[in-house]
């Protein structure tokens, strides 16, 4: 047969790998290794593994220019190719390799849209960089930007932190939007046990492709699915760990997207429920000291979901996709090493509840999303500095970033729509984190946050500016409120005032009148619901 198979073969389950390989980009370059691990896995566990691949968008290189619009629709772009050769070749169940931030979700979300039994095996986490005896990652080498152009470096030492960061394969190393994803999923239970934790080049990650092969067989002879799995029992327990470990605001976008892809609603209420019930108790970067490489050194995510289980903060009673339940999975796996000081215990937490927390008012009418770890405060006050778009924002830091104190800086025009794609605001996050600004202005977006991103900040402001939203309607010098205490976001203005400046709003063009950005801005729903592009 053209497909070098046997009769015998013809006969055998047929299982789709579909791989988010591409070259070009840390994340991403050693998953064609592993998607042949996995194959070999499939193949020993009797069944026929066919391998295919989809894209993927590399969120560091794209950020802080336009590329940075294709990333979140990557997520969906994904999602709509796995399911497109899932259903098209009629596969019996999947096994899918992401690497980078928006792979992970994307994936789960065609595996909930397919609902046949189906585990996501994670690329992996990056090892540190270092250099003259400091550790650096990802984030130095967008933050060192800002220490260059405060004067605190120069261009050479700027550069020797630029080299070391990513010494190596692996999604970028702290707490952000990869690992976060990567955690959550194997909490929700669809991935294998300390899949979240182990690096890239370790050997385990290998030995964890070969054996996704056998527990996709037990799934197939269970016949347990996605939906089986997914359910808003875990994904509670997925909310629960990332805020007990510090995660990213895209969590909230993304659990929001996957709950829709298997009929559940998902929405900022629950978030901040569940916020409201955990503490945030991981000192991980980018708010903390640690990197994933060093929690898979103390025990890895089952030891933090044990210690979480122990604590009453999870249903241990969810399915996994090892055909047992969460309980069972962590029973049998070591704690926490004695004396690690990674995890707080729950009576010295990093902060007492969560760090992602749902703000409204007539900011943002429909919500926004306030990553506060406890460093910057719960309340800042001030005029607002506004810019249609990032770039300007960016120039300005350049010329003068000590003009930047004091005031509430707002970036607009980046929401799903009007970026288009909601392009993540790292660049300006770290060139205020470099200038030694944190504590020292707040920054608003209808854009999102990197993983990486920390300070005041606040994203997901809905509606965006592009539907006419009231951050729209912010001009220089409005006086602005972020209180974290009463959860509130507002502009010191009437509404009586609000209403008289939307007579004479007019929403600019959209940046995109063809091909995939334009797609995405005609079928896009707004933050609050996930970004999805198919209701």
């Amino acid at each position: 047969m053209g497909l070098d198979l046997s009769d015998a073969d013809m006969s055998k389950p047929q299982i789709g790998i579909s791989s988010v390989w591409y070259e070009g980009n840390t994340c991403n370059m050693h998953l064609l290794e592993l998607s042949e691990a996995v194959k070999r896995g499939v193949e020993e566990a009797g069944m026929v593994g066919f391998r295919f691949n989809t894209i993927g968008v590399s969120d560091a290189i794209s950020m802080g220019t336009r590329g940075m619009c294709y990333s979140l629709q990557s997520r969906d772009l994904i999602a709509d190719s796995i399911e497109t050769v899932m259903s098209a070749q009629w596969y019996d169940g999947n096994i899918s390799i992401p690497g980078c931030d928006k792979n992970m979700p994307g994936t789960i979300m065609a595996m909930g849209r397919l609902n046949r039994p189906s585990i996501m095996v994670y690329g992996g986490t990056i090892k540190p960089g270092h250099f003259n005896g400091h550790t650096y990652d990802i984030i130095s080498a967008f933050q060192v930007y800002g220490e260059y152009l405060s004067g605190s470096i120069n261009d050479d030492e700027r550069k020797n932190v630029v080299r070391n960061s990513c010494p190596g394969a692996g999604a970028c190393g702290g707490m952000y939007t990869a690992n976060t994803m990567a955690s959550a999923i194997e909490a929700m239970g669809m991935s294998l046990p300390y899949s979240s934790s182990i690096p890239a080049e370790n050997q385990l990650k290998l030995d964890e492709c070969r054996l996704a092969g056998k527990y996709l067989l037990e799934l197939l002879k269970m016949d347990l699915k996605p939906r089986d799995i997914i359910t808003r029992k875990s994904l509670r327990n997925a909310m629960v760990i990332v805020m007990a470990l510090g995660g990213s605001t895209n969590a909230v976008l993304h659990l929001i997207a996957i709950a829709r892809s298997v009929g559940l609603d998902l929405t900022l209420d629950d978030f901040q429920k569940v916020s409201d019930e955990v503490p945030f108790l991981a000192d991980l970067k980018p708010s903390g000291k640690y990197v994933m490489e060093d929690l898979h050194k103390i025990g890895g995510t089952p030891a933090v979901l044990r210690y979480l289980l122990e604590s009453g903060f999870l249903d241990g009673d969810c399915l996994t996709v090892t055909g047992k339940t969460l309980a069972e999975n962590v029973r049998n796996c070591p704690p926490l090493s004695e004396g690690q000081d990674i995890i707080r215990s729950l009576d010295n937490p990093i902060k007492k509840t969560g760090h992602l927390q749902i703000l409204r008012g007539n900011l943002a009418p429909e919500g926004s999303v306030a990553k506060i770890t406890g460093k910057e405060g719960l309340y800042f006050s001030g005029p607002a500095l506004v810019f249609e778009g990032e770039e300007s924002m960016i120039a300005a830091i350049s010329e003068d970033p000590m003009s930047f104190k004091g005031k509430v800086i707002v970036i607009r025009g980046e929401g799903p729509k009007g970026g288009p794609g909601m392009p993540e605001m790292l660049t300006p996050t770290s060139a205020i984190m470099g200038a030694g600004l944190g504590k020292d202005c707040a920054l608003l977006t209808d854009g999102r946050f990197s993983g990486g991103s920390h300070g005041f900040v606040v994203g997901h402001i809905s509606p965006e500016a592009q539907e006419g939203g009231p951050i729209g309607l912010v001009r220089n010098g409005d006086v602005i409120n972020v209180d974290v205490r009463e959860k509130r976001l507002d502009v010191q203005l009437t509404d009586m005032e609000l209403e008289e400046r939307r007579k004479n709003f007019t929403p600019p063009p959209y940046k995109a009148t063809r091909g995939v950005l334009y797609k995405y801005i005609k079928n896009v729903q707004s933050s609050s619901k996930g970004c999805v592009t198919d209701e």
